[in-house]
């Protein structure tokens, strides 16, 4: 669908009372299925324009961004600008149920939001059901026109998209889970830019290759869109240097191995240094508990300098071990904040509400899952398995009604044992909706506590709406006396997903300077569906830019 210019301005005008100087970008995503062969099998997928992964977003800082959602398919559809703050503008979210109704079927929904203060690479998916298997793509924002990157500028960029596949349809896959009350089977491959590359017994469908030249410096866009697993990412005979993550620039530092969580993005420079000939790229799983299961698959694509024949061998190399931990903490201890004068990190140095959420598994009585011993298992956030509404939080909160949710969610356990010892006797967890309500511009801190019931696991948790910085991590319980004297308030890394470890903590700090309800979960999709998630409901401010906009008239009704 085409919308008149005059029209747009118009809407953009009218939408954003703030001054806003960029360009309209006007996209169209058609959710379409297509018929798409992988691991010499062919199965219907869902897509965005027939693409997979879908199209990039390309835009400038202050530019805003209206997406036409043309749902073409027998699922009700929602899309997350993962990362974007949406400004006041969290009918734009995309979450379903949270921030919106989902898009039913031959239904569509403009999506209207501007990109304000932030540059970098992040990324759009789906946020209902499982369907963000294949409906996802990039978001590339450059710096407003004339600023340049903080760091040499590349000969050219790359996006590469790490993900998973499956045979079966990923609805199938969590469906029968649910009704199992089991864990839903791995993946069967894992995929670079929707591709496994060398597969035994299984002819070539085709791989990526990115093509370089001698002497270029490239830039690569680097995201994770994988459902349930962290991934290592490494290219034979080349180191990185990392200037950026979830659209936050870092202090610049090589290394030759990156670890990145679902949700996560990392932008890393990469030269093309080495002689020529073809060098093997490799995405491989990282898992450090181990009695949790894992595609141990590694994806495969080629980096193919320029003039090299196709029959040229091609350096390998081996991805870490699974349970590398030292390699991934080593990667993550050296992620700082540029904390420039173009770009300080405006760290909360003081704190209004000092949360803990511990996150990890339970189990609860299921009367049908007999291939569960009649239980299932369930994921939560202080206990608390988060239970979704059938109207939209924000839409609730919006119109003041009433019986969709309370604010009592805990800002610290109710129940507290040794979180990484020895689970409690009774796993079972309250199943409700739960937000916990703040006031505009309050400053906050999460330590989110993993937990041993059923199993220790690495969590990224993200949260919608805002960034926030890690100022801390650490293994075993959190000790505020002992761990809080560690914290980094200088120059901690900027994320909107953070890995929090296995039998571990994450600290993080933000300011909730942005009026809506904004979802926080685990971006594991499985523990989302098991409910590892809930909501901060953030009250409008008193100022004339403090309260969230009205919400459109094509909203998508439940």
């Amino acid at each position: 669908m085409e919308f008149p210019i005059r029209i747009l301005v118009l809407f953009a005008l009218l939408a954003f009372p703030a001054c806003v100087h960029g360009a309209i970008r006007k996209y169209t995503f058609n959710v379409v299925t297509k018929q798409v062969t992988r691991l010499c099998s062919t199965k219907q997928i869902v897509t965005v324009n027939g693409k997979f992964p879908g199209p990039t977003i390309y835009a400038n800082e202050d530019d805003t961004i209206l997406v036409n959602v043309v749902n073409n398919v027998k699922y009700n559809v929602s899309i997350h600008w993962h990362g974007i703050r949406q400004l006041r503008t969290g009918w734009a979210d995309g979450p379903a149920y949270i921030t919106q109704c989902p898009i039913k079927p031959g239904h569509s929904y403009v999506y209207n939001f501007t990109v304000t203060g932030q540059r970098g690479t992040l990324w759009w998916h789906a946020h209902v059901l499982w369907l963000r298997a294949t409906v996802h793509g990039a978001i590339v924002i450059l710096p407003k026109p004339g600023l340049p990157y903080p760091f040499p500028k590349p000969h050219r960029e790359e996006v590469i998209i790490l993900g998973e596949w499956w045979k079966s349809d990923t609805e199938m896959v969590i469906n029968e889970a649910l009704r199992s009350g089991l864990a839903p089977n791995v993946s069967d491959a894992h995929v670079i830019n929707g591709h496994p590359g060398l597969v035994p017994n299984c002819p070539s469908q085709g791989n990526f290759k990115l093509a370089v030249e001698s002497g270029k410096t490239y830039m690569l866009r680097l995201i994770n869109a994988a459902l349930n697993e962290e991934l290592f990412f490494k290219i034979a005979g080349h180191r990185f240097t990392v200037v950026e993550v979830d659209a936050a620039y870092v202090k610049p530092f090589n290394t030759d191995t990156i670890l990145i969580a679902p949700g996560q993005t990392t932008t890393a420079l990469v030269s093309a240094a080495r002689p020529s000939g073809q060098y093997l790229i490799a995405a491989a799983p990282f898992q450090d508990s181990a009695v949790v299961a894992v595609d141990n698959r590694t994806a495969t694509a080629t980096v193919h300098y320029s003039g090299t024949l196709s029959a040229t061998p091609t350096k390998t190399t081996s991805p870490p071990p699974q349970n590398a931990t030292s390699v991934a903490n080593s990667f993550v201890k050296s992620l700082r904040s540029l904390n420039s004068n173009t770009y300080p990190a405006k760290v909360p140095v003081t704190v209004d509400h000092d949360l803990l959420f511990t996150v990890g598994l339970g189990i609860n009585r299921c009367h049908s899952c007999k291939a569960g011993n009649f239980s299932r298992v369930v994921a939560a956030i202080n206990n608390i398995t988060f239970k979704m509404p059938t109207t939209a939080l924000l839409q609730a909160h919006y119109f003041n009604q009433t019986g969709v949710y309370t604010t009592d969610f805990p800002g610290r356990p109710r129940r507290v044992f040794d979180f990484t010892g020895k689970p409690p006797s009774n796993l079972a967890t309250m199943k409700a909706t739960k937000l916990y309500k703040l006031p505009y511009n309050a400053t906050v801190q999460v330590v989110l506590q993993d937990t041993g019931n059923v199993a220790p696991e690495n969590h990224p948790i993200h949260l919608h709406g805002f960034n926030f910085f890690v100022v801390g991590l650490g293994s075993g319980n959190y000790n505020s006396k002992r761990d809080s004297k560690k914290f980094n308030l200088v120059d901690p890394v900027e994320r909107n997903t953070v890995g929090v470890p296995s039998g571990g903590w994450a600290a993080i700090r933000f300011r909730a300077d942005n009026p809506g309800v904004w979802f926080m979960h685990c971006h594991l999709e499985v523990h989302t569906t098991w409910g590892l998630k809930m909501a901060f409901l953030v009250d409008n401010g008193k100022g004339p830019n403090q309260s969230i906009l009205p919400p459109p008239n094509d909203l998508p009704k439940c």
